[in-house]
């Protein structure tokens, strides 16, 4: 009987497919004389065109000549609510601000716990241990697939095409301080590589892709499971030591030196996982904080894993709870309205005055300035065609509201240091909210009992290359 139904849907494909290209005229066709002449015609030459040609071809900043002069100075930088912030840092350029996000929303707790005015972790730290887990993970799956075809199957050609970067979530973070700890800037400073992160990434890929490609070879040719692991080991000493060339070499054990606000020095022996164990509230981790994501795409109220989206082989994945954005809305001002700041994500490229640091769905007029319509106005048509998605995790701190005490524009404090934006913070209008915030992660006592219980519902896993990631 399947053998019967696996026939027919084959044969209902394949006529299903037939009638489409009838219907839809699916023979290629190139661009002809006739053709080219229509096109060349549209293009009017009017005064109007010329003078737009003459603008748009002399400025490679667009967003100069697109921006709205009537919206600017309608968005101020003032809210109603806002937690306790801690001061700008700055991720220079690495591709680290989900790490600096999930850092500076503990930061505050840390400097109320010790009476200090400022602090700051050493994100060297944490990104040594990030690319060092990553990078057994990497040879780690090229040893569980290395009876795939290298070319043909899907999730060998993802693990080869980068088999490190310096991205990653929230639960990136949870897995590397939960395992390795974290220490103060001071015990391991930032270095040329860590600042600057896409010299040390290249050479680490080349690396990995080499020694991932032997481990394939060793096991198609018959390498026992002693010589593999040997193997393998040996790879990730050369890991090691071109982290530590790059980065330096991460404590095993720190001694900080602090003033507290009181003007008093002391002194902190710790190891970075007793330290991290000392400052992180209570009930933080995975089981009090859930993260949530807007995705029109697929249903809400459903929970997600993204299939071997993780840093440490032993660790969670990245696995989220999709929510509807007022559901989210809703979370986030009772988390700010309670002090407390949120991890979150967003498309910043869309819409965002740098000048201003204000994002507004009405600050640019590109239509007005092309004299066409060439931008996908549906949120989910955006993440489907990869116009649109979540490209950079920042810290959301504030909401101001109206009358009624709904949304009006909320507050981002950024890890682009003092000078970008509104010194260094990102305001953006609640309509911008809706169309390019996609996650967060909330205490899940801020959310609705429709949402708690569908975390306990069975979770449904996404690969890797999803159209979403």
């Amino acid at each position: 009987m399947d053998d019967f139904n696996g026939t027919m849907m084959k044969k209902t494909l394949s006529i299903i497919a037939m009638a489409t290209a009838m219907v839809f005229g699916l023979e290629a066709q190139e661009i002809g004389n006739e053709e080219l002449v229509r096109i060349r015609e549209s293009f009017a030459r009017t005064r109007e065109d010329i003078a737009r040609m003459n603008a748009v071809s002399g400025n490679y900043d667009l967003k100069k000549l697109a921006i709205d002069r009537e919206r600017q100075g309608k968005t101020d930088h003032l809210f109603k609510y806002k937690v306790q912030v801690s001061g700008i840092t700055d991720q220079q350029q690495s591709g680290r601000c989900w790490m600096f996000t999930s850092m500076n929303v503990l930061r505050p707790s840390v400097m109320e716990k010790f009476n200090i005015r400022e602090f700051d972790f050493s994100h060297n730290y944490c990104y040594f241990w990030d690319m060092f887990e990553k990078s057994n993970l990497f040879l780690e799956n090229v040893i569980r697939t290395a009876e795939r075809d290298i070319i043909l199957d899907r999730d060998v050609a993802w693990f080869f095409q980068s088999p490190v970067n310096d991205g990653g979530v929230w639960n990136s973070f949870l897995n590397i301080a939960e395992k390795y700890g974290v220490v103060p800037a001071s015990a391991m400073p930032e270095t040329a590589h860590s600042n600057r992160t896409s010299y040390l990434t290249g050479f680490l890929n080349e690396y990995l892709r080499k020694e991932g490609y032997a481990l394939r070879e060793m096991i198609s040719e018959g390498a026992s499971e002693k010589k593999t692991r040997k193997y393998k080991l040996q790879a990730m000493k050369g890991v090691y030591r071109i982290l530590v060339l790059c980065l330096g070499e991460p404590p095993a054990e720190f001694t900080w030196r602090y003033e507290t606000a009181d003007g008093e020095v002391k002194t902190l022996t710790s190891t970075p996982l007793d330290f991290y164990r000392s400052i992180i509230p209570e009930d933080y981790g995975s089981d009090t904080y859930i993260m949530v994501m807007n995705d029109p795409t697929r249903p809400y109220y459903q929970v997600y894993e993204i299939d071997n989206y993780r840093n440490t082989y032993e660790g969670v994945n990245w696995k989220y709870l999709n929510l509807p954005s007022d559901e989210i809305k809703k979370a986030a001002v009772a988390s700010i309205k309670a002090d407390e700041a949120l991890y979150a994500s967003c498309d910043i490229s869309r819409y965002y005055n740098d000048d201003e640091g204000i994002a507004d769905m009405d600050i640019y007029d590109f239509e007005a300035l092309m004299g066409m319509d060439f931008e996908i106005h549906d949120k989910a048509a955006r993440i489907m065609t990869r116009q649109s998605g979540s490209a950079h995790a920042m810290t959301l701190i504030a909401v101001d509201t109206d009358e009624n005490d709904t949304p009006v524009k909320w507050q981002f404090e950024n890890s682009w240091g003092p000078d970008a934006g509104h010194n260094g913070y990102f305001t953006f209008t609640d309509e911008w909210f809706d169309e390019y915030m996609f996650r967060m992660v909330i205490r899940k006592e801020y959310l609705s009992g429709k949402a708690v219980e569908a975390l306990s519902g069975e979770s449904e896993m996404l690969p890797a290359w999803d159209y979403m990631f």
